[in-house]
Protein backbone atom coordinates (compact mmCIF):
# COMPACT_ATOMS: atom_id res chain seq x y z
CA UNK A 1 0.00 0.00 0.00
CA UNK A 2 1.39 3.38 -0.98
CA UNK A 3 1.69 6.07 1.68
CA UNK A 4 -1.61 7.90 2.05
CA UNK A 5 -3.57 5.31 0.07
CA UNK A 6 -6.79 4.02 1.61
CA UNK A 7 -7.27 0.25 1.81
CA UNK A 8 -9.88 -1.36 -0.40
CA UNK A 9 -13.11 -2.62 1.11
CA UNK A 10 -13.27 -6.30 1.92
CA UNK A 11 -16.29 -8.04 0.46
CA UNK A 12 -15.74 -11.41 2.14
CA UNK A 13 -18.04 -12.28 5.08
CA UNK A 14 -14.88 -12.91 7.11
CA UNK A 15 -13.37 -9.51 7.72
CA UNK A 16 -9.64 -9.34 7.06
CA UNK A 17 -8.03 -6.80 9.33
CA UNK A 18 -4.67 -5.14 9.07
CA UNK A 19 -2.39 -5.58 12.10
CA UNK A 20 0.35 -2.98 11.95
CA UNK A 21 3.48 -3.77 13.95
CA UNK A 22 4.68 -0.22 14.16
CA UNK A 23 2.62 2.49 12.49
CA UNK A 24 1.27 2.38 8.94
CA UNK A 25 1.92 6.08 8.64
CA UNK A 26 -0.16 7.00 5.59
CA UNK A 27 -3.28 5.35 6.95
CA UNK A 28 -2.53 6.49 10.48
CA UNK A 29 -2.03 10.14 9.52
CA UNK A 30 -5.39 10.17 7.81
CA UNK A 31 -7.01 8.55 10.83
CA UNK A 32 -5.58 11.24 13.09
CA UNK A 33 -7.56 13.77 11.05
CA UNK A 34 -10.62 11.50 10.78
CA UNK A 35 -14.06 12.97 11.27
CA UNK A 36 -15.76 9.78 12.41
CA UNK A 37 -15.97 9.21 16.18
CA UNK A 38 -13.27 7.02 17.66
CA UNK A 39 -14.24 3.42 18.44
CA UNK A 40 -14.04 1.75 21.83
CA UNK A 41 -11.53 -1.03 22.45
CA UNK A 42 -11.29 -3.71 25.13
CA UNK A 43 -9.90 -7.19 25.76
CA UNK A 44 -11.95 -10.25 26.65
CA UNK A 45 -11.64 -11.81 29.18
CA UNK A 46 -8.98 -9.34 30.37
CA UNK A 47 -6.02 -7.26 29.13
CA UNK A 48 -3.88 -9.19 31.65
CA UNK A 49 -3.30 -12.57 30.00
CA UNK A 50 -1.38 -15.64 31.14
CA UNK A 51 1.03 -17.31 28.74
CA UNK A 52 -0.57 -19.49 26.02
CA UNK A 53 -4.07 -18.29 26.96
CA UNK A 54 -6.59 -16.99 24.46
CA UNK A 55 -7.66 -13.36 24.36
CA UNK A 56 -9.90 -11.41 22.00
CA UNK A 57 -9.49 -7.69 21.35
CA UNK A 58 -12.82 -6.09 20.49
CA UNK A 59 -13.26 -2.88 18.47
CA UNK A 60 -16.69 -1.30 18.50
CA UNK A 61 -17.84 1.61 16.34
CA UNK A 62 -20.84 3.84 16.89
CA UNK A 63 -21.90 3.19 13.28
CA UNK A 64 -21.88 0.23 10.92
CA UNK A 65 -18.34 0.01 9.51
CA UNK A 66 -16.92 -1.53 6.33
CA UNK A 67 -13.44 -2.30 7.65
CA UNK A 68 -11.63 -2.40 10.98
CA UNK A 69 -7.90 -1.91 11.56
CA UNK A 70 -5.83 -2.92 14.58
CA UNK A 71 -2.52 -1.27 15.44
CA UNK A 72 0.19 -2.55 17.76
CA UNK A 73 2.82 -0.04 18.68
CA UNK A 74 6.12 -1.83 18.04
CA UNK A 75 9.41 -0.83 16.44
CA UNK A 76 9.42 -3.67 13.88
CA UNK A 77 7.56 -2.52 10.77
CA UNK A 78 5.80 -5.47 9.17
CA UNK A 79 2.25 -6.42 8.20
CA UNK A 80 0.18 -9.43 9.14
CA UNK A 81 -3.44 -10.35 8.48
CA UNK A 82 -5.91 -11.69 10.98
CA UNK A 83 -9.26 -13.31 10.31
CA UNK A 84 -11.72 -11.60 12.59
CA UNK A 85 -15.33 -12.15 13.54
CA UNK A 86 -18.29 -9.82 13.84
CA UNK A 87 -21.12 -10.56 16.22
CA UNK A 88 -22.96 -7.36 15.33
CA UNK A 89 -22.96 -4.74 12.61
CA UNK A 90 -20.71 -2.40 14.52
CA UNK A 91 -18.22 -4.64 16.35
CA UNK A 92 -15.26 -6.80 15.32
CA UNK A 93 -13.08 -9.14 17.34
CA UNK A 94 -9.38 -9.90 16.91
CA UNK A 95 -8.38 -13.21 18.50
CA UNK A 96 -4.95 -14.14 19.85
CA UNK A 97 -5.21 -17.90 20.28
CA UNK A 98 -2.00 -18.41 22.29
CA UNK A 99 -0.60 -15.45 24.22
CA UNK A 100 3.17 -14.96 24.00
CA UNK A 101 5.67 -12.17 24.59
CA UNK A 102 5.29 -11.31 20.89
CA UNK A 103 1.71 -10.16 21.57
CA UNK A 104 2.29 -7.79 24.49
CA UNK A 105 2.14 -4.07 23.82
CA UNK A 106 -0.27 -1.19 23.39
CA UNK A 107 -3.11 -1.64 20.92
CA UNK A 108 -5.40 0.79 19.13
CA UNK A 109 -8.05 0.28 16.50
CA UNK A 110 -9.97 2.33 13.96
CA UNK A 111 -12.69 1.70 11.40
CA UNK A 112 -13.53 2.78 7.88
CA UNK A 113 -16.87 3.73 6.31
CA UNK A 114 -16.59 4.21 2.58
CA UNK A 115 -13.47 6.26 2.04
CA UNK A 116 -13.56 7.86 5.49
CA UNK A 117 -11.48 6.69 8.46
CA UNK A 118 -12.39 7.14 12.10
CA UNK A 119 -10.15 8.61 14.75
CA UNK A 120 -8.04 5.97 16.53
CA UNK A 121 -9.34 4.41 19.74
CA UNK A 122 -7.81 4.91 23.14
CA UNK A 123 -4.74 2.82 23.97
CA UNK A 124 -5.27 -0.72 25.26
CA UNK A 125 -2.19 -2.12 27.03
CA UNK A 126 -1.98 -5.93 26.71
CA UNK A 127 0.35 -7.60 29.22
CA UNK A 128 1.35 -11.17 30.02
CA UNK A 129 1.10 -12.24 33.67
CA UNK A 130 2.47 -15.15 35.66
CA UNK A 131 6.06 -14.67 34.49
CA UNK A 132 7.68 -14.00 37.88
CA UNK A 133 7.26 -14.80 41.55
CA UNK A 134 4.25 -13.17 43.18
CA UNK A 135 4.84 -10.12 45.39
CA UNK A 136 3.19 -9.66 48.78
CA UNK A 137 0.62 -7.00 49.57
CA UNK A 138 0.00 -5.52 53.02
CA UNK A 139 -1.80 -2.55 54.57
CA UNK A 140 -0.46 -0.08 57.13
CA UNK A 141 -1.76 0.49 59.77
CA UNK A 142 -4.23 -2.26 58.77
CA UNK A 143 -6.86 -3.32 56.23
CA UNK A 144 -9.76 -2.01 58.35
CA UNK A 145 -9.94 1.76 57.93
CA UNK A 146 -12.37 4.32 59.32
CA UNK A 147 -14.22 6.52 56.84
CA UNK A 148 -12.06 9.57 56.13
CA UNK A 149 -8.88 7.88 57.36
CA UNK A 150 -5.69 7.03 55.50
CA UNK A 151 -3.99 3.76 54.66
CA UNK A 152 -0.85 2.75 52.77
CA UNK A 153 -0.82 -0.40 50.62
CA UNK A 154 2.67 -1.86 50.32
CA UNK A 155 3.63 -4.21 47.47
CA UNK A 156 6.92 -5.99 48.19
CA UNK A 157 8.98 -8.16 45.86
CA UNK A 158 12.34 -9.90 45.70
CA UNK A 159 13.08 -7.87 42.56
CA UNK A 160 15.26 -4.94 43.67
CA UNK A 161 14.22 -2.86 40.66
CA UNK A 162 10.93 -2.89 38.84
CA UNK A 163 7.48 -1.37 38.48
CA UNK A 164 4.49 -2.06 40.71
CA UNK A 165 0.83 -2.07 39.75
CA UNK A 166 -2.12 -2.08 42.11
CA UNK A 167 -5.46 -3.41 40.91
CA UNK A 168 -8.88 -3.42 42.52
CA UNK A 169 -11.10 -6.33 41.56
CA UNK A 170 -14.09 -5.60 39.34
CA UNK A 171 -12.80 -2.12 38.50
CA UNK A 172 -12.76 -0.95 34.88
CA UNK A 173 -10.04 1.62 35.50
CA UNK A 174 -6.47 1.00 34.40
CA UNK A 175 -4.13 -0.37 37.09
CA UNK A 176 -2.49 2.16 39.35
CA UNK A 177 1.20 2.34 38.54
CA UNK A 178 4.17 2.94 40.82
CA UNK A 179 7.84 3.03 39.95
CA UNK A 180 10.27 1.03 42.03
CA UNK A 181 11.75 2.09 45.32
CA UNK A 182 14.53 0.25 47.11
CA UNK A 183 14.18 -1.02 50.68
CA UNK A 184 17.16 -3.02 51.91
CA UNK A 185 17.42 -6.04 49.60
CA UNK A 186 13.85 -6.02 48.41
CA UNK A 187 11.84 -3.79 46.15
CA UNK A 188 8.79 -2.13 47.64
CA UNK A 189 6.09 0.02 46.12
CA UNK A 190 3.84 2.00 48.47
CA UNK A 191 0.43 3.30 47.40
CA UNK A 192 -1.08 5.95 49.66
CA UNK A 193 -4.88 5.86 49.82
CA UNK A 194 -7.01 8.51 51.44
CA UNK A 195 -9.03 10.15 52.67
CA UNK A 196 -10.80 6.79 52.43
CA UNK A 197 -14.41 6.62 51.19
CA UNK A 198 -16.78 3.81 50.25
CA UNK A 199 -15.33 3.44 46.75
CA UNK A 200 -12.00 2.31 48.24
CA UNK A 201 -13.58 -0.73 49.93
CA UNK A 202 -12.93 -4.00 48.12
CA UNK A 203 -10.32 -6.55 47.16
CA UNK A 204 -6.86 -5.57 45.91
CA UNK A 205 -3.94 -7.40 44.31
CA UNK A 206 -0.59 -6.13 43.12
CA UNK A 207 1.85 -7.14 40.40
CA UNK A 208 5.52 -6.40 39.75
CA UNK A 209 7.43 -6.33 36.47
CA UNK A 210 11.21 -6.13 35.97
CA UNK A 211 12.60 -2.84 34.79
CA UNK A 212 13.84 -4.44 31.56
CA UNK A 213 10.51 -6.19 30.75
CA UNK A 214 7.69 -3.80 31.69
CA UNK A 215 4.99 -5.85 29.88
CA UNK A 216 5.99 -9.11 31.60
CA UNK A 217 4.13 -9.16 34.91
CA UNK A 218 4.46 -11.42 37.92
CA UNK A 219 1.85 -13.72 39.36
CA UNK A 220 -0.68 -11.69 41.37
CA UNK A 221 -0.21 -11.20 45.09
CA UNK A 222 -2.62 -12.80 47.50
CA UNK A 223 -5.79 -10.73 47.78
CA UNK A 224 -6.02 -7.96 50.36
CA UNK A 225 -9.54 -7.03 51.51
CA UNK A 226 -9.84 -3.35 52.41
CA UNK A 227 -12.79 -2.72 54.73
CA UNK A 228 -14.20 0.72 55.54
CA UNK A 229 -15.98 1.37 58.83
CA UNK A 230 -18.13 4.29 59.95
CA UNK A 231 -20.31 4.26 56.83
CA UNK A 232 -23.54 3.42 58.70
CA UNK A 233 -25.00 4.26 62.09
CA UNK A 234 -23.41 2.44 65.03
CA UNK A 235 -25.31 -0.52 66.49
CA UNK A 236 -25.58 -1.26 70.20
CA UNK A 237 -24.17 -4.29 72.02
CA UNK A 238 -25.68 -6.08 75.01
CA UNK A 239 -24.93 -9.21 77.02
CA UNK A 240 -27.25 -12.04 78.07
CA UNK A 241 -27.70 -12.74 80.91
CA UNK A 242 -25.45 -9.78 81.74
CA UNK A 243 -21.94 -8.39 81.51
CA UNK A 244 -20.97 -9.71 84.97
CA UNK A 245 -20.66 -13.47 84.53
CA UNK A 246 -19.55 -16.33 86.78
CA UNK A 247 -16.73 -18.42 85.32
CA UNK A 248 -18.21 -21.52 83.66
CA UNK A 249 -21.56 -19.88 82.88
CA UNK A 250 -22.77 -19.27 79.33
CA UNK A 251 -22.69 -15.82 77.75
CA UNK A 252 -24.29 -14.49 74.56
CA UNK A 253 -23.51 -11.05 73.12
CA UNK A 254 -26.19 -9.46 70.95
CA UNK A 255 -25.60 -6.78 68.31
CA UNK A 256 -28.70 -4.59 67.90
CA UNK A 257 -29.01 -2.61 64.67
CA UNK A 258 -31.56 -1.01 62.42
CA UNK A 259 -33.04 -3.12 59.64
CA UNK A 260 -31.21 -3.82 56.42
CA UNK A 261 -28.02 -5.44 57.73
CA UNK A 262 -27.20 -9.05 56.97
CA UNK A 263 -23.67 -9.45 58.37
CA UNK A 264 -22.40 -8.85 61.89
CA UNK A 265 -18.91 -8.90 63.37
CA UNK A 266 -17.72 -8.91 66.98
CA UNK A 267 -14.30 -7.69 68.09
CA UNK A 268 -12.49 -7.88 71.41
CA UNK A 269 -9.72 -5.41 72.15
CA UNK A 270 -8.61 -4.10 75.51
CA UNK A 271 -7.23 -0.90 74.00
CA UNK A 272 -10.09 -0.49 71.48
CA UNK A 273 -7.80 -0.21 68.48
CA UNK A 274 -9.00 -0.75 64.93
CA UNK A 275 -9.45 -4.48 64.25
CA UNK A 276 -7.16 -6.24 61.79
CA UNK A 277 -10.13 -7.80 60.02
CA UNK A 278 -13.91 -8.04 60.27
CA UNK A 279 -15.20 -11.55 59.65
CA UNK A 280 -18.96 -11.30 59.61
CA UNK A 281 -21.67 -13.84 60.29
CA UNK A 282 -25.38 -13.80 59.37
CA UNK A 283 -26.64 -13.76 62.97
CA UNK A 284 -26.45 -10.75 65.32
CA UNK A 285 -26.10 -13.19 68.27
CA UNK A 286 -22.63 -14.31 69.38
CA UNK A 287 -22.65 -17.35 71.66
CA UNK A 288 -19.42 -17.36 73.64
CA UNK A 289 -20.37 -20.58 75.45
CA UNK A 290 -18.93 -21.52 78.83
CA UNK A 291 -16.74 -18.55 79.74
CA UNK A 292 -13.43 -18.31 81.58
CA UNK A 293 -11.35 -15.35 82.70
CA UNK A 294 -9.92 -15.05 79.14
CA UNK A 295 -13.34 -13.90 77.95
CA UNK A 296 -13.15 -10.78 80.09
CA UNK A 297 -12.49 -7.54 78.19
CA UNK A 298 -13.97 -4.87 76.00
CA UNK A 299 -16.20 -5.88 73.09
CA UNK A 300 -17.63 -3.98 70.14
CA UNK A 301 -19.77 -5.03 67.18
CA UNK A 302 -20.17 -3.87 63.58
CA UNK A 303 -22.84 -4.34 60.89
CA UNK A 304 -22.39 -4.82 57.14
CA UNK A 305 -24.79 -4.67 54.23
CA UNK A 306 -24.65 -7.35 51.47
CA UNK A 307 -20.92 -8.19 51.61
CA UNK A 308 -20.05 -4.66 50.48
CA UNK A 309 -16.87 -4.38 52.62
CA UNK A 310 -18.44 -1.22 54.08
CA UNK A 311 -19.33 -1.44 57.75
CA UNK A 312 -21.11 0.58 60.40
CA UNK A 313 -19.36 2.60 63.03
CA UNK A 314 -18.43 0.42 66.01
CA UNK A 315 -20.87 0.06 68.85
CA UNK A 316 -20.02 1.60 72.19
CA UNK A 317 -17.63 -0.73 74.04
CA UNK A 318 -19.19 -3.31 76.32
CA UNK A 319 -17.07 -4.43 79.26
CA UNK A 320 -17.42 -8.08 80.32
CA UNK A 321 -16.29 -9.11 83.82
CA UNK A 322 -15.72 -12.76 84.73
CA UNK A 323 -15.94 -13.69 88.41
CA UNK A 324 -14.61 -16.80 90.12
CA UNK A 325 -12.31 -19.32 88.45
CA UNK A 326 -8.69 -18.32 87.90
CA UNK A 327 -9.11 -14.58 88.01
CA UNK A 328 -11.43 -12.14 89.77
CA UNK A 329 -9.76 -9.09 88.28
CA UNK A 330 -10.99 -6.57 85.78
CA UNK A 331 -11.36 -7.49 82.12
CA UNK A 332 -8.41 -9.52 80.83
CA UNK A 333 -6.29 -8.36 77.93
CA UNK A 334 -6.62 -9.82 74.47
CA UNK A 335 -3.86 -12.04 73.12
CA UNK A 336 -0.65 -10.11 72.52
CA UNK A 337 -2.58 -6.85 72.74
CA UNK A 338 -4.07 -7.45 69.30
CA UNK A 339 -7.60 -6.90 68.15
CA UNK A 340 -9.53 -10.10 67.58
CA UNK A 341 -12.59 -10.68 65.46
CA UNK A 342 -14.83 -13.24 67.08
CA UNK A 343 -17.31 -15.52 65.41
CA UNK A 344 -20.38 -16.87 67.12
CA UNK A 345 -23.35 -19.10 66.56
CA UNK A 346 -27.04 -18.39 66.61
CA UNK A 347 -28.41 -18.98 70.11
CA UNK A 348 -31.41 -21.29 69.71
CA UNK A 349 -33.38 -19.53 72.46
CA UNK A 350 -32.48 -15.92 71.64
CA UNK A 351 -35.26 -13.40 71.32
CA UNK A 352 -36.45 -11.83 68.08
CA UNK A 353 -34.08 -8.88 67.78
CA UNK A 354 -35.38 -7.48 64.54
CA UNK A 355 -35.17 -3.70 65.08
CA UNK A 356 -37.34 -1.13 63.42
CA UNK A 357 -36.65 1.94 61.34
CA UNK A 358 -34.77 2.79 58.17
CA UNK A 359 -31.02 2.93 57.98
CA UNK A 360 -29.45 6.27 57.02
CA UNK A 361 -26.72 5.40 54.53
CA UNK A 362 -23.99 7.84 53.65
CA UNK A 363 -24.02 8.25 49.87
CA UNK A 364 -20.47 9.10 48.85
CA UNK A 365 -19.89 9.90 45.17
CA UNK A 366 -16.14 10.42 45.22
CA UNK A 367 -14.28 8.21 42.78
CA UNK A 368 -11.42 5.83 43.54
CA UNK A 369 -8.20 7.82 43.27
CA UNK A 370 -4.95 6.09 44.15
CA UNK A 371 -2.14 8.59 43.66
CA UNK A 372 1.05 7.53 41.93
CA UNK A 373 4.03 7.75 44.27
CA UNK A 374 7.53 8.11 42.92
CA UNK A 375 10.56 6.60 44.60
CA UNK A 376 12.76 8.91 46.56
Amino acid sequence: MAPGELPRKVASPTLTVLLCLGLCWGLWDQAQMGTLPKPSIWADPSPMVTKRSRVTIWCQASLQADNYYLYKDRLIVSLETLDTSRDSSNKAGFSITSMSSHNVGKYQCLYQIGEILSQPSDLLPLVMTGQHEAPSLSANPGPVVALGGNVSLSCSSSWPRGSYRLLKEREADAPQHLEWMFRRERGQGIFHVGPVNTSHAGTYRCYVSPQSYPDSWSHPSDPLHLQVTGVYKAPSLSAMPGSLVQSGDSLTLQCHSETGFDRFALTKDEELRAPQSLEGQPSPNFLLGSVSHTHGGQYRCYCEHKLSSTWSAPSAPLGVLITGGVSRSSPGPSSAGQSNTLSGQLHPESRDLRPRGDLPVLQLKQQLLLPVVTAQ
